[in-house]
């Protein structure tokens, strides 16, 4: 059997092991179109064969833009790695500026795209990228040269052996890619990741993932530019699973029935948004049908695993998932059974009330530079508590430093940030990665986080205040859309919060109160009224000094494109602090 030592090996062993009809499977025009793994494995050397002929060698940097997922990332992903060359994925969605910059700091020398709008991009800073040779899209385009030419290219299997001479070369410990992290400080970084980095996280982080080979559908859309996403689908093909890929976040709901998956990954903000929308159907239900909804809904809320609520609890759980729950299991495609989140702290409640839906949410930690699982939730053998993003995954250790910070030895961790020794130096110190993030291990060796090292404050009476506890509590109420907890070195604690429009206007209208645009609904007193009343509610459990004290609407909608949030939706407080600082300068009467 295929030992697997560098990411390549991925397809070579599902093809050995499992050798699926449909590995990757995209829809493209409406329809659903599958590659077998054999297909999968060809068009990759196709690929290979086809750089190699365009003059690409080891270690040059191959850059691919894509605005959803499809098979041909994976295809190009391989192609690329075998040469020894590195991939480096850019996010669709940020600025032209840091595409300039990402292109030219990676000195990429191909760039592959998905459609017209990536293009457009790349083309207006193309004049200031002096290393980038072509640009090549995957749909077809009037303005660009498409794939299928690197494809025919490569029809030709003379090289196949130049293509194997240099796979046979790569090491697991060389440079596999760099991903550009959005930092919502700063330029990007280019976190180098080996292929040993990636490789031992999907196969140690497998083993947290109960999947059975071979008969399994995987639905992905988080982007796979993100490290997160794009080691599971390694670890996917390492266990046989099928990969449909999600036409948009948008479409999720269709493509969810489309292919009845049974395993997904997920942000919070996703997971949050799925349970609002179920609630919304469930408050729009009468009579005795919607007593039975929220009773059962409140029965999840109360879920603990493994029984620790006692025979009585579990009667009720049982008759709940009867009589609601089995039909949210439905509406998810009626197999989905489980789903990983990750890049952000994941809301108890949530974790309750999808666990009691038998659609197993487990919470997992990690980060870019650590390829990126550290800790994950695990239904089995007891390894799932929840609030705690689980035990640590094999091979990996972690140590608390003094100041809380959880500092992480093990081999999914980076070489380096790409040409930045300085920074490399701060991040990594006497062996350890320090992760920015305060956290503790419990006497069972779940590994809890409680804030960012960065995010928290000091207000100007010296308590310390963790901005993202006081966020998730506040995102628990349906008036919230966003909210970012403000006050250093000031007074006390206070928020910007943007309001859910629909929602807001959909209780305006049932109250029978007027709302003009968003600048009058964000001043309107009836709404403020409601809005206080939401903010004394999610106050109740936090310290007096933690309370926020204040608070004030925003206009508009916090958005990628507008820079408010980074692509994994991660809050850039920077620079909503400078957007709203009108806001701002009115609560503490600057």
């Amino acid at each position: 059997m295929q030992e697997i030592t560098r990411l390549f090996d991925f397809p070579y062993y599902q093809l050995e092991k499992y050798n699926l009809k449909k590995s990757l499977v995209t829809k493209y025009d409406g329809k659903w179109v599958s590659i077998s793994t054999q297909e999968y494995v060809d068009k990759a050397n196709q690929i290979s064969r086809a750089l190699l002929r365009l003059g690409v060698k080891p270690n040059d940097k191959i850059a691919v833009i894509s605005m959803s997922n499809r098979t041909e990332w994976n295809i190009m992903d391989i192609g690329i790695l075998q040469l020894g060359a590195q991939n480096v994925p850019i996010y669709p969605t940020i600025s032209e500026d840091d595409y300039e910059y990402v292109l030219n700091h990676s000195e990429a020398s191909y760039c592959f795209v998905s459609c017209e709008e990536v293009y457009n991009k790349v083309a207006a800073v193309r004049e200031n990228t002096p290393h980038l040779k072509e640009v090549f899209s995957f749909d077809q385009l009037d303005c660009c040269k498409n794939w299928s030419e690197i494809l025919a290219i490569g029809e030709d299997t003379s090289n196949q052996s130049e293509v194997d001479a240099l796979k046979n070369a790569v090491k697991p410990h060389d440079l596999a890619t760099l991903i550009y992290t959005s930092g919502t400080t700063g330029k990007p970084k280019g976190v180098m990741l080996t292929h040993d980095n990636v490789v031992s996280n999907a196969i140690e982080s497998s083993k947290k993932f109960s999947l059975d080979a071979g008969d399994t559908n995987a639905l992905s859309f988080l982007p796979l530019c993100h490290i997160y996403e794009r080691m599971i689908i390694y670890l996917y093909q390492y266990r046989g699973v099928s990969i449909h890929y999600a036409e948009s976040i948008d479409k999720i709901s269709d493509n969810i029935k489309e292919v009845s998956p049974y395993v997904m990954t997920a942000v919070p903000r996703v997971l949050e948004k799925v349970y609002d929308s179920i609630i919304a159907k469930g408050a729009a239900l009468t009579g005795l049908k919607k007593m039975i909804f929220f009773w059962a809904v409140e029965v999840g809320l109360k879920y603990e695993p493994y029984g620790q609520n006692g025979w009585w609890y579990e009667k009720k759980l049982s008759l709940a998932r009867k009589l609601v729950f089995s039909k949210w299991k439905e509406g998810l495609g009626g197999k989905l059974s489980f789903i990983a989140s990750g890049s952000a702290a994941l809301q108890p409640r949530l974790a309750r009330i999808f666990n009691a839906a038998e659609l197993g949410v487990m919470e997992g930690y990690g980060l870019t530079e650590t390829s990126p699982v550290i800790a994950v939730n695990d239904m089995r053998d007891g390894g799932f508590r929840i609030g705690t993003v689980g035990k640590l995954i094999d091979r990996t250790e972690v140590k608390i430093a003094e100041d809380g910070e959880i500092c992480v030895k093990g081999p999914q961790v980076m070489l380096g940030y790409y040409k930045d020794k300085e920074k490399t130096d701060e991040a990594l110190k006497d062996g350890f990665f320090h992760t920015g993030d305060i956290g503790e291990i419990d006497s069972d060796g779940f590994l809890k986080i409680t804030d960012r090292k960065k995010e928290m404050f000091k207000t100007s009476g010296g308590k310390y205040v963790a901005p993202q506890l006081l966020e998730n509590r506040f995102k628990q109420s349906r008036f919230i859309e966003q909210i970012m907890v403000i006050g250093e070195g000031e007074k006390m604690p206070a928020a910007l919060i943007q309001p859910d429009f629909d929602f807001i206007r959909n209780w305006a209208k049932i109250h029978n109160i007027e709302l003009g645009d968003n600048k009058d609904l964000v001043t309107n007193e009836k709404v403020l009224a409601r809005y206080q009343e939401e903010v004394d509610l999610a106050n109740e459990n936090f310290a007096k000094w933690e309370k926020v004290k204040q608070f004030r609407l925003t206009p508009d909608s916090w958005t990628i494109e507008e820079g408010h949030v980074t692509p994994t939706l991660k809050l850039k407080r920077k620079v909503i602090r400078e957007k709203y600082k009108n806001l701002y300068n009115d609560i503490y009467g600057h």
